[in-house]
């Protein structure tokens, strides 16, 4: 693929490489993704934590993809591999990953007051904002970040180039978003921005906010 190295150096950009140890509940995060769902089930069946939780409702993607929200889709892909129905929680409100921490949170209190560390499981691609926002609106949890185990090349091949433009608007975001004080800032390397505007004119622009329009996603 032609552009791969520049996608490369924005994909190396985005992930974290969190080690994985036992937490209080895991959270997966709603997305057209349905892979976060596989992973996150099987962080629960290996023992990783003893709480299961979903969030997302209809975002700007899965809504003209899908008639269920993204916590339901994913809930039910949970069941289906053994994770127990009693140990799951929805939250199908959010659309957009600030909403998806503040709900999970009230979610969390409602539940247990015990809860302290959550394994947030996301795409590969979006950890690094992921952790921005976690950090911004549940600073007082400890986290640990998880995604499917795939490189860059692999995942363009299973999932084609939809996701590209998701990448490119998130990296527009880490810096956006700190200055409307949505999550927490985090340096973004020269090289990383060069690349990041190499692809939006090379059409990688779809999820890029344009003419000072900025909203949550």
């Amino acid at each position: 693929m032609e552009d791969i190295e520049k996608i490369k150096i924005l994909w190396n950009y985005m992930k974290m490489n969190y080690e994985l140890k036992k937490s209080d509940c895991i959270i997966g995060l709603g997305s057209v993704d349905i892979k976060v769902a596989d992973v996150a089930s099987d962080l629960y069946l290996k023992g990783y934590a003893d709480l299961l939780i979903f969030t997302g409702g209809l975002g700007k993607i899965t809504r003209k993809k899908w008639n269920e929200t993204e916590a339901e889709k994913f809930k039910d892909i949970a069941i289906k591999k053994g994770v127990p129905r009693e140990k799951i929680l929805i939250e199908k409100e959010s659309t957009n990953l600030g909403d998806n921490f503040r709900f999970s949170k009230q979610l969390l209190k409602n539940y247990s007051k015990n809860i302290k560390s959550c394994i947030v499981v996301c795409k590969p691609y979006d950890e690094k904002r992921v952790y921005a926002s976690f950090k911004k609106i549940m600073p007082e949890y400890e986290l640990i970040i998880a995604s499917e185990n795939i490189s860059c090349e692999d995942y363009y091949k299973k999932n084609g180039t939809e996701w590209i433009n998701v990448l490119v608007g998130d990296i527009q975001r880490m810096k956006l978003f700190y200055e409307k004080g949505w999550q927490i800032y985090m340096n973004i390397p020269k090289e990383v921005w060069e690349a990041y505007e190499i692809l939006v004119k090379k059409g990688y622009d779809k999820f890029v906010f344009k003419n000072g329009v900025i909203a949550p996603f």
